[in-house]
């Protein structure tokens, strides 16, 4: 691993783009490769979770070029992937481990699908269980609801499932599986989880209803191939608004960001919280509502997030939480247990970085109570090669007293390479 230290900086002023967002880059791929056509991906997010992405898809005989801007996915329909030569591995990509599951099960062949160590610790027995319940033929190959996972495919029947947990990643394997099933299926959700796949999967020719927090999708004859501009990535967008608010002086401009409604909460938090920041440019461009984000630094307070409200910023909770230290007064942080099983332990990670950096944070089961407007202090963080929590307290060392020195810069990669250049150039 290589380290990187950050140092306190002035204002951040001027304006950026941020890469594209990586929810949809993941599932233009996946839906392009079972499309009938050549699906055209301009703004895709160039990363290593998206790369896995696209490797896994060659592997089962999709051409996919990438270059000159622009991604081209050339489907061969919902039953033209072929045999993997060899075991598919996702990398560190949960969405691409969750949701080409769905898929492979209704495949004519078997393969085995593995990941780096990380991914082998998430848990996967959430996209298992429904899975068998619609007929599929999956099992960890350990035996402990993890990834390797040996899928052989089999005819799939429609189902109606409730989740335990409003998550995107089951909700769209579920769906995915539901395409090739006799009969719909239906998924429920505790709460609304981010909607990308309903309305990209409609858009591709899915027929899809929403009642509340179900949704039902029916069988498909064919899927149709489309242009798909894709929006810069709130979730990355996040590390730069929350830089803003806590750098004196700062005004920044952030261009053509999501801000779809399953996935905008942070924007919510920041206006509890007393932030000064504007939407500009509002519009939508591929099903999606985009604009630019003007934010300003801002004396902020501290709230309460919970409930409904955290499927739509489950990514942002680690800056949700670097914010709370700069607040003034309780920010607490409740409904979020999800965060301990994504690349790392992210309750316990925030919790021990910040309270390294001098914050009064405890941690709890489901999330965490600090007690911000302690001043900070430059010290050593450990980012377990999360790259969220990488991003989130670089931002924090930028308002610290001293260095900071972050122990894996590399991590960013997995969804925002050039994160630390493009933060350079801001606070420089």
């Amino acid at each position: 691993m290589k380290s990187i230290i950050v140092n306190p900086a002035s204002g951040l002023r001027g304006e950026l783009t941020v890469p594209g967002d990586k929810s949809i880059s993941h599932r233009g791929i996946m839906f392009g490769a079972i499309a009938q056509g050549t699906t055209r991906l301009s703004g895709f997010l160039d990363s290593a979770d998206c790369r896995s992405t696209i490797n896994c898809f060659r592997s089962l005989g999709i051409d996919i070029d990438t270059g000159g801007g622009e991604v081209l996915v050339h489907g061969r329909g919902l039953h033209g992937l072929n045999a993997p030569a060899s075991v598919l591995d996702v990398g560190n990509s949960g969405t691409t481990a969750r949701l080409i599951s769905g898929i492979l099960c209704a495949g004519d062949f078997t393969c085995t699908l593995t990941g780096d160590s990380s991914i082998q610790k998430r848990p996967m027995k959430r996209i298992i269980d429904p899975l068998l319940a619609m007929g599929a033929d999956i099992s960890s190959v350990n035996n402990n609801g993890c990834v390797p996972l040996s899928i052989t495919g089999r005819k799939l029947s429609g189902i109606t499932w409730e989740s335990p947990v409003a998550s995107a990643q089951v909700k769209s394997c579920i769906l995915l599986a539901g395409l090739y099933a006799t009969g719909d299926t239906t998924v429920t959700e505790p709460a609304i989880s981010r909607d990308h796949t309903e309305r990209m999967l409609g858009a591709y020719g899915a027929a899809l209803t929403r009642s509340g927090n179900s949704v039902t999708i029916s069988p498909a004859a064919e899927l149709h191939a489309l242009d798909i501009n894709i929006p810069g990535d709130i979730s990355s967008a996040a590390y730069f608004i929350a830089a803003a608010l806590i750098c004196p002086g700062s005004e920044l401009t952030i261009r053509n960001v999501n801000i779809n409604p399953t996935r905008a909460g942070i924007l919510k938090v920041i206006e509890q919280m007393g932030a000064n920041f504007s939407l500009d440019n509002v519009h939508t461009d591929s099903g999606e509502e985009c604009c630019d984000i003007t934010i300003r630094s801002s004396s902020l307070h501290g709230t309460v997030i919970e409930g409904d409200i955290i499927p739509t910023l489950i990514d942002e909770l680690p800056i949700i939480a670097v914010l709370g230290a700069f607040a003034d007064g309780t920010t607490i942080i409740r409904d979020a247990a999800e965060l301990k099983v994504k690349e790392s332990d992210r309750i316990a990670l925030i919790s021990d970085n910040l309270s390294a950096l001098g914050c009064d944070i405890t941690p709890t089961e489901d999330g965490m109570i600090i007690n911000g407007g302690r001043p900070l202090t430059g010290c050593s963080i450990r980012t377990a090669s999360d790259h969220r929590i990488a991003m989130s307290f670089a931002v924090a060392a930028l308002n610290a007293t001293g260095s900071t020195t972050i122990d894996d810069m590399a991590c960013v990669s997995i969804s925002f390479p050039d994160f630390f250049d493009q933060l350079f150039s801001l606070s420089n």
